[in-house]
């Protein structure tokens, strides 16, 4: 999950400091202690902390005078420390599409996305001849990774339970329940045709989770 970042006084000394370089460029140790008003002494152990996480690095910067002086530059990897709008633009696209195309537009949408979600799936699920349980597992495996909170177990009466206590994409999927749909199809597909999936509970129905009951036909 990406953490977000406090602009306030509050924020963390370091998280100020990936503020800083992320809104002004490259710093120098110097100018990141005067930002801050602590010592560069301070800055330095900072900055080892946040190269040590991979989120810094420093490159040499030539200046008109005097030597060259080392400038600290984020990474990559530092981009997943600061907000994404991108749950924000899902919405936004979906409501779009259901403009521009109506419902029946926005349902084609969905089944691709399914069908495309299911492709990517298969590639990652056992033989269609093996087990339930261990498809079913593998299922799991695949929902947790994507941030769902899914894990699933055996019921007394045979059958089996899936259960997702987070949803990942609640909000577009709150602006779209063609999502639900589609998710519910991608579990049968992926599955196979000899299992029956059935929600037992969803959390836009207002459970507190999402739960599907999974039996072999």
């Amino acid at each position: 999950q990406h953490r977000g970042m406090n602009t306030g006084l509050s924020a963390s000394s370091r998280d100020r400091i990936l503020i800083l370089i992320k809104t002004k460029g490259p710093q120098t140790v110097a100018r990141l202690a005067l930002h801050l008003g602590v010592t560069t002494m301070a800055v330095r152990q900072h900055l080892a902390v946040l190269a040590g996480e991979g989120l810094v690095d420093s490159i040499a910067e030539r200046s008109k005078i005097g030597r060259p002086a080392m400038h600290w530059r984020l990474t990559a990897k530092s981009y997943e420390r600061f907000p994404e709008s991108h749950r924000e633009l899902a919405v936004d696209l979906l409501q779009a599409a259901k403009s521009a195309f109506g419902n029946e537009g926005l349902e084609r949408l969905t089944a691709t996305l399914a069908e495309r979600q299911a492709d990517s799936y298969q590639e990652r699920m056992p033989d269609p001849g093996s087990a339930i349980e261990a498809r079913v597992a593998a299922l799991v495996k695949i929902r947790c990774a994507e941030g769902y909170m899914a894990e699933w177990r055996r019921g007394r009466d045979g059958s089996i339970e899936i259960v997702e206590h987070h949803c990942a994409i609640h909000r577009a999927a709150c602006a779209c329940p063609q999502l639900c749909h589609a998710e519910l199809t991608l579990f049968r597909t992926v599955l196979g045709s000899g299992v029956s999936v059935e929600r037992t509970e969803h959390l836009l129905r207002g459970d507190r989770r999402c739960a599907y009951r999974i039996s072999e036909r």
